[in-house]
């Protein structure tokens, strides 16, 4: 890790990086947790892992979608609803596949379902799915917490949504 950071440069050619490649896009704190975009959020994730490592502390992700009710701008709108309600701490992200991730900072893996419950019910929608996963309870990297995450959220929705399966 310390050698790819090295090859960036400093924390600002860092930020700068990832803001030129993913197209000029800022991370957004509207209220609550940030709105970043996807390159963002997995080097938020891998860094942040390496910190609770030195720290002693859990991370925890989540991966989300929803079917809405009435009209609305669909997963962008969820996942800005899903930011305000976070703590400052806390990120979220959409993905291409139209995927909301978020990271939750110092959030045990058991707390999960009354995360979801707190946003579920006041989000407008039909149904939805979710598959986490926890830093060290289930995973030591930031790709296998992904995959694990993306996994278990689809394990959710083909059994028929409206549930979170934590690793």
């Amino acid at each position: 890790m310390a050698r790819r950071l090295l090859r960036f440069g400093t924390a600002h050619d860092i930020s700068a990086r990832t803001m030129t490649e993913s197209r000029d896009f800022e991370p957004l704190s509207i209220g609550g947790g940030w709105m970043v975009n996807e390159p963002l959020f997995r080097l938020l994730l891998d860094l942040e892992i390496h910190k609770a490592q030195r720290l002693r502390y859990t991370v925890s992700i989540v991966c989300f979608t929803t079917e809405r009710s009435g009209v609305g701008n669909g997963q962008a709108s969820i996942a800005e609803s899903i930011a305000r309600r976070l703590r400052a701490t806390d990120a979220v992200a959409m993905w291409t596949e139209g995927l909301v991730f978020f990271l939750l900072v110092d959030a045990e893996t058991t707390h999960l379902p009354s995360i979801l419950e707190r946003l579920t019910t006041r989000l407008q929608t039909v149904s939805w799915s979710a598959g986490g996963s926890s830093y060290p309870r289930s995973a030591a990297r930031a790709e296998d917490m992904v995959r694990q995450a993306v996994d278990l959220h689809t394990r959710a929705r083909d059994e028929g949504g409206n549930r979170l399966y934590v690793s």
